[in-house]
This record gives C-alpha cells, structure tokens and sequence, in this order.
C-alpha cells in the first residue's frame, strides 16, 4: 500500500501545501507578487507550483487539474495565455475558475492542483 507523504507543513494554518498519496499530489496556496499586478500574480503562481512540483520530481506537465481562484473573476481573461506558454504541447489541465475573497487584500490570484505521477 502506498504512503502518504505530506511536504512543506504549516504548522501555523495547520495544512500541507503538497500532498503525495499514491500517484496523485495535491498543492496548494500556490501564489506570489501579492500586491503586483494580475499579470505578475498568475505568472507568480504558476512559479510557485513549478517549484513544488520539482521538489518531488514533476514538472507541470504532470498537472491533472487545477481551480484557479480569483478576486475578480473578470481577471480569468488573463489567465489562457499564460496557460498556453506554460504548458507544452497542449497538455492543458482542467480547470475551474473562482471568485473568492482573500484574506489579505492584496492577492488576487492563487492555484491549487492536482498532478499525477506517471509510471
């Protein structure tokens, strides 16, 4: 049976911002540039999961599925052509988008993921 592998724990908000239970990783509170534009956000954020995803050995790639969380949903016109320079080949996840409300003012954008480890 495979094990759970919890990575970068937050002992302060209690939570795991990368999950492995078998093939699938979960990421989460992916976000950076908070107070930059929405531009530099999005590109923020896809650093963000870049950087986990290779602390386990994936690329993005490997990404299954993502929900992109907005403070203003009208910002989701931003967010294709980042996703068409990030990912190759047109290997697109699915994806939802959502509006929220941040507990910081200035974020305006984060991703959470899901990945799948190939073997």
């Amino acid at each position: 049976m495979a094990k759970i592998n919890r990575i970068e724990i937050d002992e302060f908000w209690a939570d795991a911002t990368i999950v492995e239970a078998g093939d699938y990783i979960y990421t989460s509170y992916c976000m950076k540039n908070e107070g930059q534009p929405i531009e530099n956000q999005i590109n923020g954020a896809f650093d963000i999961l870049e950087e986990r995803l290779q602390k386990i050995g994936l690329t993005l790639d490997s990404v299954i599925q993502m929900d992109c969380l907005f403070a203003n949903i009208q910002d989701l016109n931003f967010l294709p052509a980042v996703i068409k320079q990030r990912f190759t080949n047109g290997k697109y996840p699915a994806r939802k988008a959502y509006e929220t409300k941040f507990i910081r003012e200035g974020i305006l954008f984060q991703i959470d993921a899901v990945a799948f480890r190939e073997k």
